[in-house]
């Protein structure tokens, strides 16, 4: 289980702290009528460059991943960790006393490491009490509606550096208590209890609260601390029938279900037809007859091997070490990860500009932008797979490739230091969970002080030097080893200008984008910010994209088609419809919504229904989250069935009514219907659970100037502007808002504060160049239209209007 951290829901690049470790697949906002207005040629474009490399592309992704099993005749089914080591005890045993198999226990006197004799923690005045009765242990604490209870703990949660405890409940919920125990030493501070929110106070009406929605195990957690899991839930009920095959994080978590396995060591003989794979499901054979030697020209590790392009190693790991949603419970070994889970990408509330961990996203994200996975590192090159801990202690773990060099101290430099750090304190600095959990940063990079000068990341250097300024860590590095040691990860300036919205955001993403040594990761990250700038470079690198070899890059690419209409999408997004990656297909799915059928042919539509059936599959699974039922209302909305998209966006508001996009969707639903009304009551209800959030207030502004009532709605605009300075169209915004009633000095004003904050806001910048042009200030206008010109080079009509305000400015006054 992890601490969920707050953010606001109506968009997702808030510049908040983001949500739970684990997500939903989808939680953002439909696409505003400007958005669609902007990309609807998007779709055009891009079926024009779809057929270049789809020869390539195609035949990549009809290839199967290599080193799985060629047993089909039977559906494979879980054995149990205990069957696997009957034959593999030496790894049992390693794995036995490993914190995976000891992930989730039911709570005795052999898992509770907590003091339950009658221990008390005072938490903001709510007093709670462990104690033990009839040989079970409670916890009184405040329950759902803030009321001191006596709960049953039924199962205990991880072992070290701290333990949680679960309750369940009578629907089959089982919540996660926020007061935990910390299982260090006393030396090191433990010993004691303790919140994971220690520094707010999180009452029973709380989103973050230990009995409410965020706080789930059965959602939040259970997937990756059980094996075999079945989440079972029935939104009929409300109700959950939660089951696992193993109560831990067993053999099969990793391996796949064992059965096909064990039954061919059953009816193994040297006669017998030859199964390279043995049975399993995927043989993590990446490290087999590969060694690193030095290259004598660079003096740097390198593989014996080129590495594959899919890492199943990797790719199975990152299903519980990643920032990710699930999409699928039919996860399988060998196949990406997008098969089964939509992984977080590069976003402000997540990550750093530069890449380094800002939330809690694992290591999935972070590893895979790193020259180590690059170069063909894998988990298990530094880590042991059955016990879980590192091959080596220190810098011995890296030293078994980065031997020579690397421990001198012309690289080291710190010589004369009594405790001079490590690889690991430079090169993965740690950052602090759930109060006590350090967790290093596996993106393996060099310290760049430097980009904590221009970018105001953090660095390892100052981690240490806490008295010193970036300044002179930067200075420092720089005399070490000169000016241009940058690091594998180049891309922190582009994500630095989109979540500052400069000028050159566009062209800086779309390098990124567009560099083929990039790792995908990042690329796919890099096209997902371009959402917010469509032109035909974009549309450019969305038609690469959808034919890219990495999953993530293809869904990247196809969220910017969603403003476009279902019958002109057909022809780009359905060969899609046949992805290898079932994430890929959902998407696809998505998008063909309402996509008129009776002129396709048999087996079209066959491919559309498959398809659809994955993505319905996926809401059902996720029907407990509102998230899921909002994107099944978006997509019944695309379908036309109206009725059936409201009642999911209320579902969604009864689940979570602090779940802003369902109300903001709701909102645009009735939009559509003429019910603006209607949309005005959700927002406001809304508003009355999330009263600090800007996405909500700017609807109700946007909805209120529909219904004629302009000081309400410029209001409401106004509200949303101060509370998201960073969201760029807010206040473009309302400076429209402000302008229409006759406020033209006001909106002005509000523009170029909106331009200073955000120079490569298109949309201010335009306003600005019409308004200044209506009031016969041409100087400022031709200021503003060249300004406008550094990010749209390429737009002829602009190019003119420039010629020609150049002309008037150059005109004597008469």
């Amino acid at each position: 289980m992890t601490r969920r951290s707050r953010k606001s829901s109506t968009k997702v690049r808030s510049g908040k702290r983001s949500p739970a470790p684990k997500q939903a697949p989808e939680e953002q906002a439909k696409p505003s009528p400007v958005a669609k207005r902007k990309t609807l040629w998007v779709a055009a474009a891009i079926a024009a460059l779809i057929v270049v490399g789809a020869g390539f592309a195609l035949e990549f992704l009809a290839r199967a991943p290599s080193g799985t099993s060629s047993l089909t005749k039977e559906t494979p089914t879980f054995v149990g960790s205990a069957t696997c080591i009957t034959c593999h005890s030496e790894q049992g045993g390693q794995w036995d006393v490993s914190q995976h198999a000891h992930a989730m226990a039911h709570a005795k006197e052999e898992t509770v490491f907590g003091d339950f004799d009658d221990a008390e923690f005072d938490y903001f005045g709510v007093k709670s009490r462990f104690f033990r009765k009839d040989g079970k242990f409670f916890i009184e604490t405040d329950g759902p509606d803030g009321k001191l209870q006596n709960f049953e703990v039924k199962y205990t949660f991880g072992l070290e550096p701290l333990q949680q405890y679960l309750i369940e409940f009578p629907d089959g919920r089982v919540q996660a208590l926020s007061i935990a125990w910390d299982s260090r030493t006393k030396e090191e501070g433990g010993q004691r209890w303790f919140h994971l929110y220690p520094d707010e106070d999180i009452g029973h009406d709380d989103p973050l609260h230990w009995t409410r929605l965020n706080q789930n195990w059965n959602f939040m957690c259970a997937e990756c601390h059980s094996t075999g899991l079945a989440k079972n839930y029935d939104a009929a009920t409300d109700h959950f029938a939660t089951t696992w095959k193993e109560i831990s994080v067993g053999c099969e978590a990793c391996h796949g279900q064992g059965s096909a396995h064990v039954a061919w060591a059953k009816d193994w003989s040297p006669f017998a037809k030859k199964d390279n794979a043995k049975g399993l499901l995927a043989r993590f054979d990446e490290r087999s007859g590969i060694s690193w030697s030095r290259d004598p020209k660079t003096d740097k590790p390198q593989r014996s091997a080129t590495p594959v392009r899919l890492r199943k190693e990797v790719e199975m790991c990152g299903r519980c070490h990643a920032r990710r949603g699930q999409v699928s419970e039919d996860w399988l070994p060998g196949k990406p990860l997008s098969d089964s889970h939509v992984a977080s990408l590069i976003t402000r509330d997540l990550y750093q500009p530069d890449g380094q961990k800002l939330d809690e996203v694992y290591n999935y994200g972070s590893f895979k932008q790193s020259k180590m996975f690059a170069a063909g590192v894998t988990c298990s090159d530094c880590h042991d797979p059955h016990s879980a801990k590192l091959r080596f202690t220190g810098n011995q773990v890296c030293l078994q490739c980065h031997a020579g060099t690397y421990a001198e101290p012309t690289h080291t430099h710190h010589e004369d230091v009594s405790a001079a750090p490590d690889c690991i304190a430079c090169h993965m600095p740690a950052h602090t969970f759930m109060v006590v959990d350090k967790r290093h940063d596996h993106s393996f990079r060099v310290p760049r002080p430097d980009l904590s000068v221009s970018l105001g990341v953090t660095n390892a250097c100052n981690d240490c030097h806490v008295d010193k300024s970036a300044d002179w860590a930067a200075t420092v590095v720089e005399d070490w080893f000169g000016p241009d040691r940058k690091g594998f990860q180049t891309h922190g300036p582009a994500f630095h200008a989109a979540w500052h919205g400069a000028a050159d955001a566009e062209s800086l993403l779309s390098a990124v984008a567009a560099d083929a040594d990039a790792p995908a990761f990042t690329r796919a990250s890099a096209l997902a910010e371009l959402l917010a700038y469509p032109s035909r470079a974009t549309a450019n690198l969305v038609g690469k994209g959808l034919t890219d070899p990495d999953p993530m890059v293809r869904i990247a690419a196809l969220n910017h088609l969603e403003t476009s209409p279902p019958a002109q999408l057909w022809s780009i997004v359905s060969p899609l419809l046949d992805d290898p990656v079932r994430g890929v297909r959902i998407k696809a799915a998505f998008l063909l919504g309402g996509m008129p059928t009776q002129d396709l042919s048999a087996a079209d539509r066959s491919r559309l229904a498959r398809a659809e059936k994955d993505f319905m599959a996926t809401q059902d699974l996720n029907a407990d989250r509102p998230e899921a039922r909002a994107l099944l209302g978006r997509y019944l909305s695309r379908t036309g069935k109206m009725s059936e998209a409201e009642a999911e966006y209320r579902a969604a508001l009864r689940l979570s009514p602090e779940f802003a996009p369902a109300a903001v969707n709701l909102a645009d639903l009735y939009r559509e219907l003429s019910r603006d009304a209607d949309g005005e009551a959700v927002l406001r209800q809304a508003l009355k659970s999330s009263p600090q959030d800007g996405g909500l207030h700017h609807a109700l502004g946007l909805t209120l100037v529909r219904l004629k009532r302009q000081d309400e709605a410029i209001e409401s605009l106004a509200r949303a502007v101060e509370l998201e300075r960073d969201r760029a169209r807010y206040a473009y915004v309302y400076a429209i808002a402000l302008n229409s009633t006759g406020q033209r000095a006001k909106a002005l004003q509000v523009l170029e504060d909106n331009v200073e904050r955000h120079p490569g806001d298109r949309e201010s910048l335009l306003a600005l160049v019409n308004f200044s042009r209506a009031d016969s200030k041409l100087a400022k206008a031709l200021r503003y239209a060249e300004q406008l010109a550094k990010i749209e080079p390429d737009n002829q009509q602009l190019a003119v209007l420039i010629q020609a305000l150049r002309r008037e400015v150059s005109k004597p006054a008469e």
